[in-house]
């Protein structure tokens, strides 16, 4: 099918079809006499593939590793496993960030509801985002 047919059936632009090509995750397809790419009704399935492990959160050099797995003829599964459970972990690593993000921030907005901009000075740049004498430890 000519790229124009195989982007709309994908819901993705032809730019981005070549994207994919030039970056490995969808081989170059077979050409017409005319010179025009013909992608075979397969390239759907690896298309699929390639926007279902973005989907997870897998990067394209991720993707593109697991494919070369699947074109060497081998399954992907553990190395798939094994990237999942890295995502897993760098996802509750980022939340436990966020809830500590969070506190932080809701502790500055309480700071931020009784300050009164009458009492800062001269010398203070934000008594907001200052931390309180004796909360400085060691960073």
């Amino acid at each position: 099918m000519p790229i124009g047919e195989f982007a709309t059936q994908a819901g993705l632009s032809t730019k981005t079809i070549r994207f994919y090509e030039e970056s490995g995750l969808l081989p170059a397809p077979p050409r017409t006499s005319g010179g025009y790419r013909d992608y075979p009704a397969q390239a759907t399935t690896r298309l699929s593939f390639v926007r279902d492990a973005q989907a997870a959160g897998l990067s394209l050099a991720e993707i593109r590793s697991v494919l070369a797995l699947r074109d060497s003829g081998q399954a992907p599964c553990r190395e798939v496993g094994a990237l999942i459970e890295q995502h897993l972990a760098d996802s509750e690593r980022r939340m436990s960030e966020l809830r500590e993000a969070r506190a932080a921030l809701r502790e500055l907005s309480r700071r931020a509801a009784v300050t009164d901009p009458d009492t800062c000075t001269d010398g203070d740049i934000c008594t907001i985002l200052t931390r309180p004498a004796g909360s400085h430890g060691a960073e």
